[in-house]
């Protein structure tokens, strides 16, 4: 049998909560719906390090920020490990990008040159940009900057479209699509999504303070009309597979970087430990060895293992400086990997997560199936029983009757941290380990 080929999409900044395979009330996502339906649903795939650039940097390298350095955003990350589309272009894939990149660093609009692109050789991408309305981007070895026609997820879902119709069918490929939305601003997809959505009519989750109400509301709207149209761009994209003949033996994955707290505790955007920031939608599809009836896991996935896994599943050579966990085993009938929890991690606050503005701080917790324990610099901060309080609406910290669990989830985190290597520092000692320059308020400046 030919080697699958892989299509990987991912939206920035949707949270796992926002589709309506995960019973949202609000959000319309028929063909994720009919996805998950084939699919086997990772429940509970999370963000462990839950801000763009660190995520993207771990999918390229299968390695933890503190390892690979990119912790922070608009930072450059280094060519120093066989990443990702190196490792599929050694075994004679094709590989492609489009859209968002963001591990460049040398400014958010300039162009990035073949040495910078971590070994994709299709390419039509931009560092970062949240005008989705006039977005531009570089193609190939070319330093004209171009535009997409009319709002930049669209244009690239038809791009991405194109290459598979003409791909030649004899060549294994990655492709990899990176759309912007539904990262802020909310209110920008095309009017005819925008329509679906009234503030008034929006359910709030629980945990969404009175006060920040009516804004959550304005919001959401907003969101989940960008979520609606990279729902259909979706549909298309699996639609094309099927016309090429080509659904059956190709991995499809949809998933985010990260989430978007929108109101939740009171907070926006992400680099929050809560779920509403960590935790993201991760579908995997592949029914040549999977089968199509869907499934759902409550294993934990996250970003450095997503490269192993794909690699499994296609049954090539994983590097050696791959930190993540393959579960190309498990999914074809084998033990999970990996235990019941995972580590969620902040190494270093910044932007809208900075101490002076918006109460951020460093911090490491752990996330299980049922539990969620973080600890700050100063000492232990959250706890939360997910099975009981799913809102997390009751912090157990310092509770008496909570004592024994809280140490046990302690020393789980410890013994997590020390098998990564992770000391626990403050931001400050990484920035200047990896001698990056920041603002005041703890950013690493960039231009656009």
């Amino acid at each position: 049998m030919n080697p699958p080929n892989v299509v990987f999409v991912f939206g920035d900044q949707w949270r796992a909560q926002a589709t309506g395979y995960a019973g949202n009330p609000n959000v319309r996502t028929p063909n994720l719906d009919r996805l998950a339906g084939e699919s086997v649903n990772f429940a509970n795939a999370v963000a462990s390090c839950p801000v763009c650039s660190p995520y993207r940097a771990s999918l390229l390298t299968g390695q933890y920020p503190l390892t690979h350095g990119v912790f922070v955003n608009d930072v450059y990350l280094r060519d120093e490990v066989v990443s990702l589309a190196e490792a599929f272009g050694e075994c004679s894939y094709d590989t492609a990008y489009i859209g968002k990149w963001h591990v460049d660093g040398h400014g958010r609009s300039n162009y990035i040159p073949p040495e910078r692109r971590q070994g994709f050789d299709y390419w039509k991408v931009l560092e970062c940009t949240h005008n989705y309305n006039h977005s531009a981007y570089y193609e190939g070895d070319s330093d004209e900057k171009l535009y997409w026609d009319g709002y930049d997820a669209i244009a690239q879902t038809r791009d991405a479209q194109r290459y598979i119709r003409e791909h030649d069918p004899d060549r294994p490929f990655l492709l990899m699509l990176s759309w912007g939305p539904p990262h802020a601003p909310y209110h920008t997809a095309p009017e005819e999504y925008r329509a679906f959505y009234s503030a008034e009519n929006i359910q709030l989750r629980p945990n969404v303070p009175q006060a920040l109400a009516s804004q959550a509301r304005e919001w959401l709207a907003g969101y989940y009309a960008h979520c609606t149209a990279l729902d259909d761009c979706v549909g298309e994209l699996l639609r094309t597979l099927a016309e090429k003949g080509i659904a059956d033996h190709t991995i499809f994955v949809f998933t985010s970087d990260h989430g978007d707290m929108l109101g939740s505790q009171g907070h926006q955007k992400k680099q929050r430990p809560w779920d509403e920031s960590i935790r993201v939608p991760f579908l995997l599809r592949y029914p040549a060895l999977l089968g199509r009836t869907g499934r759902e896991t409550d294993v934990f996935i996250d970003a450095p293992d997503i490269m192993p896994t794909l690699l499994g599943l296609c049954e090539l050579p994983i590097p050696e400086s791959v930190e993540g966990l393959d579960f190309s085993g498990y999914l074809l009938g084998n033990g999970s990997p990996a235990d019941d929890s995972v580590v969620i991690t902040c190494p270093h606050p910044f932007g809208q997560w900075t101490r002076t503005h918006y109460g951020g701080r460093e911090y490491r917790g752990i996330r299980t199936r049922r539990y969620t324990y973080t600890r700050t610099l100063e000492g232990p901060w959250l706890l939360y029983d997910n099975e009981k309080d799913p809102y997390q609406l009751n912090n157990l910290i310092g509770k008496p009757e909570h004592a024994q669990l809280q140490d046990q989830l302690e020393k789980k985190l410890q013994e997590k941290l020390k098998g990564m290597n992770d000391e626990f520092l403050p931001g400050m000692e990484y920035i200047r380990r990896w001698n990056y320059t920041v603002s005041e308020n703890g950013t690493v400046p960039y231009v656009n």
